[in-house]
């Protein structure tokens, strides 16, 4: 099924890069699909051609956060969790008809945390189901890598002092290197994919998807990364899971997952009693590449659970081809 991916200009004032595919149908939600920190819309790859695979035609959505992929970058002061969020709710209000569900990968989750904070009636009215997807509620300030003691203070002190000397020495990749069909593999990315196989994921890891993750981030601007990191430090929403009390909603985590430890889906989980906790042995922190099936899945069961004979909400249905 092809993928409709262009520029939508929001009511934010940001323009983002958004992918769009499938059967807009009467009572059918529309899935909307957050990518991670530092990543962009080709983080859903593999989960999109496996529900297509599975026989799911519904609309899936996809975007860049701003500064991430194809979007326009706000820049340091303006890349924040709230301002994705609120871009996200406009994107939402203005160019997502019906009923929704709402799944996001790491910062992608965060980011449903602050629109259910941020924005409680558009997820009360609109919102029929969530994915959260090796994510986290709170407790993000330091990155340890789930080391203990001095060991993990280490990695912490360490990321705090080459965060900001990455971001003063980088530079955006253009724009066509974020094209959701891939453009090649370059030479920074290969340097990068040790570094990358070692972090973010778990056992026996593909190539190309370490390469994909570390094309991801050369395509998003080094300014907006460091400081959605920052944002991401001071990220503490588990109240705001509040708001989603009564959604069908479904919890996934890698055991091996050293960005968005095994604790932070269990918090999670806690804050949602109805919510199914998913734990997917072995598996790092790019669970939407190395688990997609099952990732796949459980998305594809929260869009038929949501599933009823019911008018769309706006324009009319339509295919987009």
């Amino acid at each position: 099924m092809n993928e409709n991916v262009g520029p939508v200009s929001l009511a934010t004032g940001i323009t983002l890069r958004v992918a769009r595919s499938g059967v807009l149908t009467p009572g059918v939600p529309t899935l909307v699909l957050a990518h991670g920190w530092s990543q962009d819309l080709r983080t859903w790859d593999r989960v999109v051609r496996d529900l297509r695979r599975a026989g799911v035609t519904s609309e899936i959505v996809r975007y860049d956060h701003r500064g991430h992929g194809g979007s326009e970058s706000g820049g340091e002061h303006a890349s924040t969790i709230g301002r994705a969020a609120d871009d996200l709710a406009a994107l939402l209000r203005d160019h997502v008809d019906g009923p929704i569900v709402l799944a996001g990968h790491s910062m992608g989750g965060m980011t449903l945390m602050a629109l259910a904070e941020r924005h409680p009636d558009l997820v009360r009215e609109r919102v029929v189901g969530a994915g959260f997807v090796a994510t986290a509620s709170d407790d993000m300030a330091e990155l340890t890598l789930g080391l203990p003691g001095r060991r993990g203070a280490f990695v912490a002190h360490g990321e705090r002092a080459i965060m900001p000397f990455l971001a003063s020495l980088g530079n955006r990749a253009p724009v066509a290197r974020a094209d959701p069909e891939g453009s090649g593999t370059h030479a920074r990315s290969i340097a990068l994919a040790p570094v990358v196989r070692a972090l973010v994921f778990g056992r026996h890891a593909r190539r190309a998807d370490v390469l994909s993750v570390a094309e991801q981030t050369f395509a998003a601007d080094p300014v907006a990364v460091l400081a959605f990191r920052n944002s991401i430090g001071e990220h503490r929403r588990t109240s705001s899971l509040e708001s989603l009390h009564g959604v069908p909603t479904v919890v996934l985590v890698g055991t091996n997952d050293r960005l968005c430890p095994i604790d932070h889906a269990h918090t999670i989980a806690a804050a949602l009693p109805a919510a199914e906790l998913v734990v997917l042995p072995g598996a790092g922190h790019m669970i939407t590449f190395e688990r997609s099936p099952e990732v796949a899945a459980h998305l594809q069961g929260l869009v038929e659970a949501a599933s009823v004979t019911a008018p769309v909400v706006g324009k009319e249905a339509s295919l987009v081809q």
